[in-house]
């Protein structure tokens, strides 16, 4: 189980890596594709659109081939996806790049969440928040290696293959060592559409604000301090990493914090600190002041999706004791699928919602919105309450 552990850890740094390293080189493609603001959101729109509709078939796959075969499937072909958007000339082709993209990031999401809550679940304490903080890692070597590449002026089309092979190979290796679960013999395949248990939607709506905030920073901080702060390329690409940076070491201490303080006052105090960060973007006059309200925004944000999504697995095996597996195999894949389908609804949303607010006014008055939000998780934390206390000690 230990080596089950790391293995999932690093499956989740991997993801991550490939998250920012398109990150930080979105102001690249945008010039290169020659796209304007309000082009751009409505392209960043389809990397949503490609995971709400391919995420229900992530527990499809894993039923077919096992967990083990179908992560490693999911995450080389998400990795792979990293490449084509660097070559797109124009709107259509990096709109069909983008899409291919989300297509795989989500069904490869939602495995390596399933093979988490599996994970937590046998060894019977809590791993999500660690295993999060691992992806935000990941973001953070990423776009730490973009930032660099940004700041040398290396072209995308070099930058981005070569990421894509060797993250290709790491995910590959980490594969290796995850749980290798698989359905019952004879077990009927889940449905192609999950949706949550009812009691789940509540979860699925403080998500929904925490991924708007965060997806809006991860695609348009970069932009936001070029644009509206007069930035160089190399600050834009590092405020990313800023961002990213302050999400991981939350998680990475998120498990402990939640144990010591409860859910719903780690998520309330986050929601606001992330309020006052996206209050600071919103006035900055600087763009160091502006970085410091992102990295407020990442560090308030970062427990909502962990503790969600180990909510979501619960709610599909029933509370299912920490340290027994669930039945059948990959059983929490259908309800994270469903949930993750409502979280990351806003990762749809916050791209085209962000641009076209842009558009119409200014990046300034978009993250007004990323504040409100930001606000939203500070009074509704405590939904999250009822579904901690299934947790067992």
């Amino acid at each position: 189980m230990r080596q089950a552990r790391w293995a999932i850890a690093l499956v989740f740094a991997v993801h991550g890596a490939v998250t920012g390293s398109f990150a930080t080189r979105i102001p690249w493609i945008q010039d290169h594709a020659g796209v304007s603001s309000g082009q751009l959101g409505f392209a960043l729109a389809f990397p949503a659109i490609g995971a709400a509709l391919a995420m229900p078939l992530a527990g499809r796959i894993s039923h077919r081939l096992g967990a083990r075969a179908a992560q490693r499937f999911l995450l080389a072909l998400w990795c792979i996806s990293l490449a084509p958007p660097a070559f797109s000339p124009g709107l259509s082709t990096l709109c069909l790049a983008l899409f291919g993209y989300g297509s795989m990031s989500g069904m490869a999401d939602v495995a390596m969440n399933a093979l988490g809550v599996e994970t937590e679940r046998r060894l019977g304490r809590s791993i999500m928040s660690g295993l999060h903080g691992m992806w935000s890692v990941g973001v953070l070597v990423g776009s730490a290696a973009g930032t660099a590449a940004a700041h040398t002026d290396v072209d995308a089309r070099l930058h981005l293959p070569l990421a894509a092979g060797l993250l290709t190979v790491l995910g590959i290796l980490a594969c290796r060592g995850v749980l290798d679960l698989r359905s019952t013999p004879g077990g009927q395949p889940p449905p192609r559409f999950a949706l949550p248990p009812r009691s789940a939607l509540p979860i699925g709506a403080i998500g929904f604000c925490a991924v708007f905030a965060e997806g809006a920073s991860l695609d348009w901080a970069a932009v936001y301090l070029r644009d509206a702060l007069g930035a160089s390329a190399g600050a834009a690409a590092a405020c990313t990493t800023a961002f990213t940076c302050t999400m991981a070491i939350a998680r990475l201490i998120g498990d402990a914090l939640v144990e010591r303080f409860g859910p719903v006052r780690a998520i309330r105090t986050g929601g606001v600190l992330a309020t006052l960060g996206g209050t600071m973007v919103v006035t900055a006059a600087h763009p160091a002041a502006a970085m410091g309200g992102f990295a407020l925004i990442g560090l308030g944000v970062a427990l909502v999706v962990p503790l969600a999504f180990a909510a979501a697995g619960r709610a599909k095996t029933g509370g299912v004791t920490p340290g027994r597996s669930s039945a059948g195999g990959p059983a929490p894949s259908q309800s994270i699928a469903g949930v993750a389908t409502i979280t990351y609804t806003s990762g749809l949303i916050a791209p085209s919602a962000m641009g076209s607010i842009a558009y119409a006014t200014s990046l300034t008055v978009s993250f007004g919105l990323v504040t409100a939000l930001a606000c939203a998780i500070v009074l509704a934390a405590g939904v999250l309450r009822p579904a901690q206390q299934h947790v067992e000690p």
